[in-house]
């Protein structure tokens, strides 16, 4: 494993490098010429690891490789990534959350054409929600994005997941440009939807895409429950998955322009969707009634421009608002019937300065204003006020890069209660103040090899959530925010053999060690089992290695092979100490729930002429649901798919068609425990391009 320096130590570094201004990233350069954000496919490469220009491990999927994946949302690509666990409850609509290097949903920001997608009440982000139909590439950075010339929330979060939507791209002959696909398969799937992109000026481009989906969610599973070391069988039974219907409608729109040294976007987004939940299988229940609502609306814009040498700006303002409805008919238990409504609004400046043709240094300020409305009986209606300030820089040596940053966060709160402002008194959470320092380096080790030595330390923390601290007799408002600290030694070797048969590999390996402090778990509360509250008392350490790698071999017969691989170890333990005269908790020390010790993942394709034959495959280890023992164990699990597809050309128009087969061999598995996936299951997709 990795050794862990002193973080005051590296505190100190970072600080001395910032006073004597040695950082930068880039050589100077009129940056509006170059519209950074949009994916640059290179040529027969499945899937892009950045190089030694990143001083930031990086993963990426992007184009025609992301696109050839048997991924029907964010969250299913999302899994070939290195040192990811995504949390599947089962089916297409069911929830699905990430978490990076085990240090929780929560400390993940998603963000959406450069802008972070917010959800104050959990602080989770649902990836089930975002179809792969238009997304063009997808990003994951540990610790934060390798780009100073950012605002100031992408620096506040552990790792970082970037969602890129597709722009539209016109040849000389072209103002109009029309994709149509429709998907069907099992599950009673009907799933079409529709891109629309024209040309208005010389420097305005506008977009349009839409999508339904439709799906009874019915699909059968045998269900067996093996107990660890006894090997005791304890049910075994074949069944339907039901109540996992979902009904939902995606809108989405953009603008996209240039100007003299500049560029702007806006961009709209719905998405509404009627979903039952099929709920867990436990106490010898097979069917659950619960029913979900869910409305999404968000418009954000951003503009960017260089006012002089060495001096650009950077504006992006965002409105979001979001509801939802719970609704369980199940009077035998507790009629639930919730609604919950959020609002958003964001501001962000950043100012990047060019110190020199080696130095940048950029200046963020963002402010953030979140609500929560619910229905339920005895709510408090909280509202923050987020304000944030970074300043980061960059130094670009030759050899030798590195990038800082100093994120100050100031988080104020207050809460309603019959129509009476609370404020800070003891029904609000008190308010809060945070310094976040970061170091990135990064050393080129021969002057004519790209062989590339990278470390990083970050200290960075989540606030607790509005359900954290306010939900109905639950919630806890001086709970105080939960901090990790990150530390990471990796190196990145690339190399190109042109007229080879392995013409292009490059291979990327980092071990790592995170604390998580502050842990916010839920507890009983006066010692009854029936009601519950939110506490500080957890800390956990996770130690873990993870290898990717990507070869591209170029074969007779203008045949192209690609074959991408990643290994993940992980040893996430529970540390939480118990009060002085208790006895030490027998989950001390053990493997925190859900993250497996190994996994993996590979990806290939095959390319001849119009034909693509993909397969990809998946594997996650044994795991616990909590306390480390025989019950808890969790089977290890791994799946095959396998895709093909043929373009044809009519004139000027594409027509494509594709076939996938998921779980190929019929693995019974479970994500999550008691969800039950689906077995052998297939899609079918036509696309016309025109």
């Amino acid at each position: 494993m990795c050794s862990v320096s002193a973080s005051n130590t590296l505190l100190i570094t970072f600080l001395a490098c910032i006073s004597t201004g040695l950082y930068g990233q880039q050589t100077y350069r009129d940056t509006t010429r170059a519209d950074t954000g949009v994916a640059k496919n290179l040529p027969h490469v499945t899937i892009a690891t950045t190089g030694y220009k990143e001083v930031i491990p990086s993963q990426k999927l992007a184009g025609k490789n992301l696109e050839s994946l048997n991924s029907f949302s964010v969250a299913d690509a999302i899994r070939y990534f290195a040192g990811v666990q995504v949390k599947d409850y089962g089916g297409i609509g069911g929830l699905k959350t990430v978490d990076m290097r085990s240090m929780g949903t929560n400390h993940m920001g998603v963000f959406y054409d450069g802008i972070q997608l917010g959800n104050a009440q959990n602080g989770q982000i649902d990836l089930g929600k975002f179809s792969m139909d238009n997304i063009e590439s997808i990003s994951l950075y540990n610790g934060q994005k390798s780009e100073i010339f950012q605002p100031a929330k992408d620096y506040g979060s552990s790792g970082s997941i970037y969602l890129r939507s597709r722009k539209p791209v016109f040849d000389s002959l072209r103002k109009t440009h029309v994709k149509g696909v429709f998907k069907t398969g099992s599950f009673d799937l009907i799933n079409p939807s529709i891109l629309f992109e024209q040309k208005l000026t010389q420097k305005i481009n506008l977009s349009f895409s839409g999508e339904s989906i439709y799906s009874s969610g019915r699909y059968p599973y045998r269900y067996k429950k093996v107990i660890h070391e006894t090997r005791q069988v304890a049910w075994d039974t074949t069944a339907i998955r039901q109540n996992g219907d979902i009904h939902a409608q995606r809108l989405e729109s953009g603008l996209y322009g240039t100007m003299n040294r500049g560029y702007w976007n806006a961009k709209a987004y719905f998405y509404n969707s009627e979903k039952g939940i099929p709920g867990a299988i436990v106490n010898n229940i097979w069917k659950r009634s619960q029913r979900q609502w869910d409305r999404n609306f968000f418009v954000q814009g951003s503009f960017q421009k260089n006012i002089s040498k060495g001096y650009d700006v950077q504006v992006n303002a965002k409105y979001a608002n979001d509801y939802m409805r719970y609704l369980n008919p199940d009077t035998t238990l507790l009629l639930i019937d919730n609604r919950f409504k959020q609002q958003e609004w964001y501001a962000s400046m950043a100012h990047k300065y060019s110190v020199s043709k080696k130095v940048d240094m950029n200046l963020a300020t963002d402010f953030q204003y979140n609500t929560l409305w619910s229905s339920m009986e005895g709510f408090v209606f909280p509202k923050r006020w987020t304000s944030l300030v970074a300043l980061a820089g960059a130094a670009d040596l030759g050899r030798f890069k590195m990038q800082g940053s100093v994120l100050g966060t100031f988080v104020n709160e207050s809460t309603t209660v019959s129509g009476t402002s609370v404020g800070d008194s003891a029904a609000a959470a008190p308010a809060k103040k945070e310094l976040s320092p970061a170091l990135f380096v990064s050393y080129k080790l021969f002057p004519k090899t790209d062989f590339n030595i990278r470390a990083f330390y970050k200290h960075i923390f989540r606030m607790p959530t509005f359900n954290d601290l306010y939900y109905t007799d639950i919630g806890n408002s001086s709970l105080k925010p939960e901090y990790t600290h990150q530390y990471n030694l990796g190196f990145v070797y690339h190399k190109s053999l042109p007229g080879s048969a392995l013409s292009d590999w490059q291979i990327q390996a980092d071990c790592y060690f995170n604390q998580v402090t502050n842990k916010i778990i839920a507890v009983p509360k006066g010692g009854s089992q029936y009601r519950w509250t939110m506490i500080n008392v957890g800390y956990a350490e996770i130690r873990g290695i993870d290898i990717v790698s990507d070869q591209v071999f170029t074969l007779p017969d203008g045949i192209l092979f690609n074959l991408r691989a990643s290994y993940t170890y992980q040893k996430a333990q529970d540390f939480t100490e118990r009060k002085s005269g208790q006895l030490q908790s027998i989950t001390y020390g053990n493997q925190l729930p859900y993250i497996p010790w190994h996994s993996g993942s590979a990806i290939s394709s095959i390319q001849y002429r119009f034909w693509r034959l993909n397969y990809s495959f998946i594997y996650i280890g044994a795991r616990y649901t909590g306390t480390n023992i025989p019950f808890n164990y969790v089977q290890p699990w791994y799946t095959h798919d396998l895709s093909v597809s043929k373009e044809f050309k009519w004139k000027k128009n594409r027509l494509k068609v594709a076939g996938e087969m998921n779980n190929i061999f019929n693995q019974n598995f479970d994500v999550v425990d008691n969800y039950p996936m689906p077995l052998r299951n297939y899609k079918l997709i036509l696309s016309v391009e025109l």
